[in-house]
Parts: C-alpha cells; sequence; structure tokens
C-alpha cells in the first residue's frame, strides 16, 4: 500500500459508517473513469502502450490501494497454470476440466480463509478470483475449441474460439483489466482483442456511412462518455441508496429483538426492505464498473443499421427494473448478474453436454454445484440456492395451469383481469424472494433459520402447498377447466408458445437453479436404472461367453493339448 493512503478513507469511514476497505473500492471504481478516459486516448495503432496501461493500473489497485500482494501472487498462479496448459495441452479434450477443476480448487482455498477470517466488510482477493475464474475457465475453452472442426462449433463458439494462442503482453492485459478487475464484469478474450486491436470498431459494409456512430479525432472507437456518464450517475444513486438504507436495514436488524415483535406485514416490508437494500450495493458496484467498461469502449455491441443508435450493452450485469418488477422467479434470476448467468450456460452447461444430445439431469447437476461452488461455502448460499429451485418449478405450474385463464382464448391476447393477475405474481414473486435471499446476506446457518422462523417460513409453506397443488388431481381439474373454456371459444387448446420455448431456454438453469428439480430427479433415477440394466447386461454376457468350467471360451473347446 502506498503510504498514508489509508488515512482519508478511515476519516471518511467515520462519517459515512462504511469500513475504509468498503470506501477504497468504491474510490477504485471511480478512479476507473479517468484512467479508462486516458486509456482510451492512447493510438489504436499501440495495442502494446495499452497492455502496459492496463496491467499497471491493475498492479496499483492490487498493491497501491488494498495491499494485497499475496493476492498478486494468487492471481500470477491462476494465470499462469491455465496459460500453461493452453500451451502444452491445447487439443487435449481433458485441458479444459483441468484447468476449470484447478480455478475451482484454487478459489476454493481464498473462500474457505475469507470464510475463516469472518470479515465481510474487508476487501480480499476472492472477488478479484470469482471474476478470472470466469474469464481464465472460458478462455481453456476458447484455445480447445480453435483446435476443432469449424462443424462442430456452434456459431457462439465460432466466434470466440481461439486460433492462435496470444503473447504474454496480451494474455496479462486480459487478466488485469483493470475497470473490471475487482468485481467483473467478466468477458472472453477475445473481446478484449477486437477491443484492443479495434476490429470490434469495424463497421458492415451494408451499414449506411450516415449511420456510422461517431468518433473523435483518428480513433475508432466511438463516443462513449454519455453512456458512460450515465452509468456512473446512477451507480452513485445506488450507493447512495444503500448506504443511507443500510443504517436501516441491515441484516442484524432480522436478528434484533424487536424484530418479533412487529407485526407479521411489517416483519415482510422489513425483510423485503433488508434484501433491497443489499442489492443496492450490488447495483452501485455492477453499474460503476460496467460505466467504465463502457468509457474504455470494450461495452460497444454493435451499431442498429436503421437508426443508426448505438449500443452499449455488451457487459451489462445488471437490470434493476427487471429485478424490481419481475413477475415471476426466471425473469427475476435472468435480470441479477447477467454475465454469471452466460459463463454458466456457455462453459458449464452446454459443455458437460455430448455434442448432438439434449442437456439433461447431469448438466443441471453440473451447473447447480458450480454455481454453489463458485459463490463459497456459506450455508446461507446453498438455503437460498435450494429453495430457489424448487421456487422456479412452483412457478413455472401457475403459469402454465393458472395464467392462461386471464389471456384470450382466441387471440391469447391479455383480459382486462390480466393486470391483478400480474399484480398478485409481481406480489407473490417479490414476497418470496425477500425470503429466499435472506441466507444470502446473513450466510450463517442459524441465523438465517432463526430469520426464517421469526416469518413462519412463511415461503417454504406456501412452496410446498403450490407443489403439493399441482401435484394432486386438483391439476387435472384446472387443465379440464381450461380445455372446456377453450372449445367453447370454438378453438382448439394449444399450448401457447413462450418466448422461452423459441429460444430454447427454457429448461436451462438459470444462476445454476434448474427450472424444473422435479424433472431432474426422475432423469436422474431413469439414468440410474439405465445404467444398472446396461451393467447387467454386460454381466449376463461375459456369463454366456465363459465355457463350462468358468474360464473365458477360446472358440476351441474340443482341442485337446498334445504334450
Amino acid at each position: 500500500m502506498l503510504p498514508y493512503i489509508n488515512k482519508p478513507f478511515e476519516w471518511l469511514s467515520g462519517v459515512v459508517g462504511a469500513s475504509p476497505d468498503e470506501l477504497k473500492l468504491i474510490f477504485s471504481f471511480l478512479l476507473s473513469y479517468p484512467l479508462a478516459g486516458l486509456l482510451k486516448r492512447v493510438p489504436d495503432a499501440r495495442p502494446q502502450y495499452k497492455n502496459l496501461f492496463i496491467i499497471s493500473g491493475g498492479i496499483f489497485y492490487l498493491v497501491g490501494l488494498f495491499s494485497l500482494w499475496a493476492g498478486v501472487r494468487t492471481l500470477f498462479i491462476s494465470s499462469a497454470v491455465i496459460y500453461a496448459l493452453a500451451y502444452y495441452l491445447p487439443t487435449s479434450v481433458y485441458m479444459p476440466w483441468i484447468a476449470f477443476v484447478f480455478l475451482m480448487s484454487h478459489m476454493a482455498v481464498s473462500q474457505l480463509s475469507r470464510q475463516f477470517a469472518d470479515n465481510p466488510s474487508s476487501v480480499d482477493i476472492t472477488g478479484a478470483q470469482m471474476v478470472l475464474v470466469m474469464k481464465l475457465s472460458a478462455f481453456a475453452w476458447n484455445v480447445f475449441d480453435g483446435t476443432l472442426p469449424e462443424d462442430q462449433l456452434s456459431d457462439f463458439q465460432k466466434s470466440r474460439r481461439i486460433l492462435q494462442l496470444p503473447g504474454l503482453l496480451d494474455y496479462a492485459g486480459y487478466v488485469l483489466f483493470f475497470p473490471s478487475l475487482m468485481a467483473g464484469p467478466a468477458f472472453d478474450y477475445n473481446e478484449y482483442r477486437g477491443w484492443i486491436d479495434c476490429s470490434m470498431f469495424d463497421v458492415p459494409a451494408t451499414i449506411d456511412p450516415a449511420k456510422k456512430p461517431p468518433t473523435r479525432k483518428k480513433r475508432k472507437i466511438p463516443r462513449s462518455g454519455t453512456p458512460a456518464m450515465l452509468k456512473l450517475a446512477s451507480g452513485i444513486v445506488w450507493i447512495w441508496l444503500f448506504l443511507n438504507l443500510s443504517k436501516y436495514y441491515s441484516h442484524q436488524v432480522l436478528l434484533d429483538d424487536r424484530y418479533p415483535t412487529l407485526s407479521f406485514l411489517r416483519r415482510v416490508l422489513v425483510m423485503h426492505m433488508v434484501g433491497f437494500t443489499a442489492r443496492c450495493k450490488y447495483y452501485g458496484v455492477w453499474f460503476m464498473a460496467e460505466g467504465s467498461c463502457i468509457l474504455a469502449g470494450l461495452g460497444y455491441n454493435g451499431v442498429d443499421p436503421v437508426t443508426g443508435k448505438v449500443y452499449w450493452n455488451r457487459l451489462q450485469n445488471i437490470n434493476p427494473w427487471g429485478v424490481e418488477t419481475a413477475q415471476n422467479s426466471r425473469a427475476y434470476l435472468e435480470n441479477w448478474n447477467m454475465n454469471t448467468n452466460k459463463w454458466l450456460r456457455y462453459y458449464i452447461y452446454l459443455r458437460v453436454t455430448p455434442r448432438n444430445r439434449k442437456p439433461g439431469f447431469r448438466a443441471s447437476l453440473a451447473t447447480f454445484v458450480t454455481s454453489a461452488f463458485w459463490h463459497g461455502f456459506y450455508p446461507g448460499y446453498y438455503l437460498s440456492f435450494i429453495l430457489a429451485s424448487f421456487v422456479q418449478q412452483a412457478a413455472k405450474h401457475y403459469r402454465r395451469n393458472v395464467r392462461p385463464f386471464f389471456l384470450d382464448p382466441v387471440t391469447q391476447k391479455p383480459l382486462p383481469s390480466k393486470k391483478y393477475y400480474d399484480f398478485a405474481s409481481w406480489l407473490a414473486t417479490q414476497t418470496t424472494f425477500s425470503f429466499v435471499v435472506a441466507p444470502f446476506v446473513i450466510l450463517r446457518l442459524d441465523q438465517s433459520l432463526l430469520a426464517w422462523s421469526r416469518v413462519y417460513f412463511y415461503a417454504i409453506i406456501t412452496t410446498g402447498a403450490s407443489m403439493a397443488f399441482f401435484a394432486s388431481p386438483a391439476k387435472a381439474q384446472l387443465r379440464k377447466a381450461l380445455d372446456q373454456r377453450t372449445r367453447e371459444a370454438g378453438v382448439k387448446m394449444v399450448r401457447s408458445v413462450s418466448t422461452d420455448s423459441l429460444t430454447g431456454k427454457g429448461q436451462e438453469p438459470v444462476l445454476g437453479l434448474s427450472a424444473d428439480p422435479g424433472r431432474d430427479i426422475d432423469e436422474a433415477i431413469r439414468e440410474l436404472r439405465e445404467e444398472v440394466e446396461k451393467a447387467r447386461a454386460e454381466g449376463k454376457d461375459k456369463i454366456k461367453a465363459a465355457g463350462p468350467d468358468g474360464k473365458e471360451s477360446n472358440g476351441k473347446v474340443g482341442e485337446k493339448k498334445e504334450l
């Protein structure tokens, strides 16, 4: 750490109530903006200078600001091992999995060290390492994809594959990209490469030159000051909300002796506000980090060929409006930590699945375990993950069996009564997830269960009751009523095609949470039976192949050996 750099943060800590490390983290996000502005002005023809600037900024954050000397060693070990694996074993089918297991194991050491230290307000290397695990595990897969023929790759894999291993300077710049070093967002190496050599900003010839994004001087990076400042302003507002609300709605409120004396509805509201306050911190951090990436140019995501509008959402990690207004669990989760969702989908869920086969139980289980371990080992995480899986399944039943009553059976357009269903869905989603995420904030098992008990485990009861209801004959009665309703309208009942069905994402886990735990359990049992039957069949074949004395026949039963 630089001399005396901690003094102003210690003083400010006494004023606003946040810890010095938390204030330094916010300062690093703010500092990233002028640094990103300077980075953007490094000549496009000098990518090596950009890399050196990025590496210097990343090391300053780690050592000069947070004094994370051991953290530098941790990031170096992870980066060096993955680069060596990619260099020596690029064509091995096991290389990406060896890289993944190493990265997760290495991160587990940091996660456990942080958990045993039990100081959530301090900043250590764990956050940066979580981001790096996503980047480097993806890097290993991208290198391996670069050795495969194109007909074995999806469009996504073709866009991300690495055909030539990058030099050490490019690789170090990718690892230490300072605007997203401490808290994300993560991105793939080819995105970084396209940004640093400016190929990302090439506009297709089919686009009208008048619609091309405006640039300054000879730079190819479009002007990004306005969208970056909007992200910064939004992030500051969210951080301001967090600092003010946390005085009244920290998770300690749920453990206070006065909390049970409130009315039940008031307790539910307080629990919701505790979750909202915690989310404000993430909203602020991710908005500010994304804004500095946009200012550097890395957030660029193309231009609308008709309107000429430039999109800067390549690295979008959060959609607060989508979370806070979500009317179902899937919408709630899909708008949260969006880059982690992408990583789990493209580098875990689809990678576990054998080629030309549909993802099944094993893919869902692998994704769930990865998501849980990636977050850490606090019991609160696992309480939230497991309950959220069952909440998703219950919500899916309501959407399939109750929602159609509020749609016109002929046109499938919303009826006037649909607004009441929407409000009830929003209220149920928000209050249920207020309960679900409480352990994610509290972390400890005993305290999480205490907080849940003080609201009578309401989300567990309602979720269990819903699943029991839809497992009973009542579900058949609902389907019969829907069928009769459509017949009376003179149409045949056809299950509506949802967006999820069109995109093929309907059954994919979100943040590792299964969309249908019941289906996954049934599939696991079926796969186990198939394995047992296969083993029995192989055993019978071996017995048949054996001779009368129990030894395997060699096809010369009648032949005698001459002495």
